[in-house]
């Protein structure tokens, strides 16, 4: 048996509606709006938690926690991501580390930084180190820039078992 890498890519949106706080990357950022979704709309979690289930070919978030399933109605986010990595871990993988880009207008994403990465490499049992969290605006283009919501797109690398042959 030889060790194999993978990378799995992740991407998320979600839309804004008055009254925060935001929640991203399970952390509570005071702003005027908040995320709305099925769950408390981490769309920092949700895409990495599709990153990591896609490097190992397990599915995506959709499928493992459906919306149609009133259990994962504001179910916390960061505990979904730590349960796709236990799925994760049970196929023999591990999380190598992740790279994350919140594209928003609001809220800026340096003064959160330090915090997110923390929330995100408990919930992936990795280092700090592993874990790289980067904002980005889209000048004022679209949707986004017109302050209507946020999107998140996330790379996860991962290691696993793999056979010869």
């Amino acid at each position: 048996m030889t060790a194999a890498q993978r990378t799995g890519i992740g991407y998320d949106s979600h839309r804004f509606e008055p009254g925060g706080p935001m929640l991203l990357a399970g952390v509570s950022i005071a702003s005027s709006v908040h995320l709305v979704g099925h769950s408390d709309a981490d769309a920092v979690a949700h895409a990495i938690t599709d990153a990591v289930l896609g490097a190992a070919a397990a599915g995506d978030i959709g499928a493992m926690f459906p919306d149609t399933d009133q259990v994962n109605k504001g179910r916390d986010s960061m505990e979904m991501l730590a349960q796709a990595v236990s799925r994760l871990n049970e196929l023999g993988a591990k999380v190598i580390n992740v790279d994350v880009t919140v594209i928003a207008e609001q809220p800026k994403i340096g003064p959160h930084r330090e915090p997110m990465r923390a929330r995100v490499a408990a919930a992936l049992g990795v280092a700090i180190d592993c874990v790289s969290v980067k904002g980005k605006t889209n000048e004022g283009m679209g949707w986004i820039g017109r302050g209507e919501g946020l999107a998140c797109i996330a790379v996860a690398t991962v290691s696993s078992a793999a056979t010869d042959g």
